[in-house]
């Protein structure tokens, strides 16, 4: 994380303009937020600045554990912390992650360098992110940051996440006399009025240095039995627990970079896996609807089987029939044969059916001649009609029949060729 890139503004009006236009930017300068939850984010950081004023709204950039940088908004200063009677400043960063505010924003104490995180604390890891109930249980969109700074500062009143680091006494001449010290550092000075300094831990000033107090419990002067340690060896504890937490936060970045390199990965073998069941769908699907076309083609192949059997056997019985072609004694009547009862009334249908066609025709050659008269024509046309009309009918029926029976001699046909 680098410093913000922003001033922060300084009251509330300019807390809005701020807000307001590094929210309607677009553009690669735009900030990584949603379009439809902007609204929802500004109106979260003006309450939140409105109830607690100690914090700033600010831009910066965040880089993620994977290397990726990305420019956020922040809430930037100090929340109280009710401790023994007095309130104090918490430093700490409220980070608007991008999928805010459907999800939580990111928490982290910001101790300046007099300051030392607990370890170990139920809430702050000792790289500073903090963890409490609230940020677990986040809902959107009743959840906001009012409501957790309010959590953060009941929890931290608890358990209190810093403390005073020792410092060796420039004076090497013993103070005869103990002065009262506050417990926690000057930055976190008591906020919303001045409070007086906790009555209880003084400390004594030795050759050896101050021994600040903690809010974690009384820190007692070293008993004259003892040996007292040097101003040289308080400075070397102070690097080495310095140094431990140093590679303390190294490796729980470390182990947080390789957790979420594995749940990218775990993600990327997720999609993968989707994909695959997206596929086999679209394959199983696919080998179906080719079955049932193959089972269609059957099918037609079997009608095209039982109609080419149909054709040979009609070409077999009508074959000697060409002989007579050469000759010039062909009986018109006896041309065509009909190979049943039905066929026999469809063709006399037809044959009626296409004969009055022609009368009808002729008569009204003959009307348009003047030979046949206006009244006769109608009656005669009324009467060729009613007769067609029955010869139609007929046909219809004989035609149905016929259909019913082709059916019949395919389906047995059908069962020939399967057998």
């Amino acid at each position: 994380m680098v410093p913000p890139s922003s001033n922060p503004p300084s009251n509330p009006q300019q807390t809005q303009q701020f807000l307001s236009s590094v929210l309607s930017q677009r553009g690669p300068s735009s900030l990584p937020y949603t379009e439809d939850t902007k609204w929802l984010i500004r109106q979260h950081l003006l309450s939140l600045v409105s109830n607690y004023p100690s914090l700033e709204p600010k831009t910066a950039t965040f880089t993620h554990n994977d290397g990726r940088s990305v420019n956020l908004l922040q809430a930037d200063g100090t929340i109280p912390m009710p401790f023994q009677g007095v309130t104090y400043n918490i430093p700490v960063i409220i980070w608007l992650m991008e999928s805010y505010p459907r999800y939580a924003p990111a928490v982290y104490v910001n101790p300046t360098r007099e300051m030392i995180i607990k370890r170990p604390h139920p809430h702050v890891s000792p790289s500073g992110l903090v963890s409490i109930p609230y940020l677990h249980n986040w809902i959107y969109p009743s959840s906001n940051l009012v409501d957790l700074v309010v959590n953060l500062s009941s929890a931290f009143s608890r358990d209190p996440p810093l403390y005073s680091q020792r410092r060796p006494n420039p004076n090497p001449n013993p103070s005869p006399s103990p002065s009262p010290s506050p417990s926690i550092n000057t930055s976190m000075s008591p906020s919303y009025g001045h409070h007086p300094p906790p009555p209880g831990p003084r400390v004594a000033h030795t050759a050896a240095g101050v021994y600040p107090p903690s809010p974690y419990g009384r820190v007692h002067p070293p008993q004259h039995s003892q040996p007292r340690p040097t101003s040289m060896d308080d400075a070397a504890e102070v690097y080495k627990r310095n140094a431990m937490n140093k590679l303390v936060e190294m490796v729980h970045g470390d182990i947080i970079g390789m957790r979420k390199a594995r749940e990218v990965g775990m993600e990327g073998l997720f999609s993968a896996q989707a994909v695959l069941r997206r596929r086999e769908e679209e394959i199983n699907k696919g080998f179906k609807e080719m079955q049932e076309e193959k089972e269609a083609l059957e099918q037609q192949l079997q009608v095209v089987l039982m109609n080419t059997d149909v054709l040979d056997s009609w070409i077999r019985d009508n074959e000697g029939k060409t002989k007579d072609l050469g000759k010039n004694n062909v009986n018109v009547d006896e041309a065509i044969r009909c190979v049943d009862v039905l066929s026999k009334q469809m063709l006399d249908c037809t044959a009626a059916d296409l004969a009055i066609e022609d009368v009808v025709y002729s008569l009204d050659k003959a009307v348009q001649d003047g030979a046949v008269s206006f009244d006769q024509y109608l009656r005669n046309v009324r009467l060729l009609s009613r007769e067609q009309f029955f010869h139609r009918a007929t046909a219809a029926k004989v035609k149905e029949a016929q259909m019913q029976a082709q059916v019949a001699n395919m389906a047995a046909r059908l069962s020939h060729f399967v057998s």
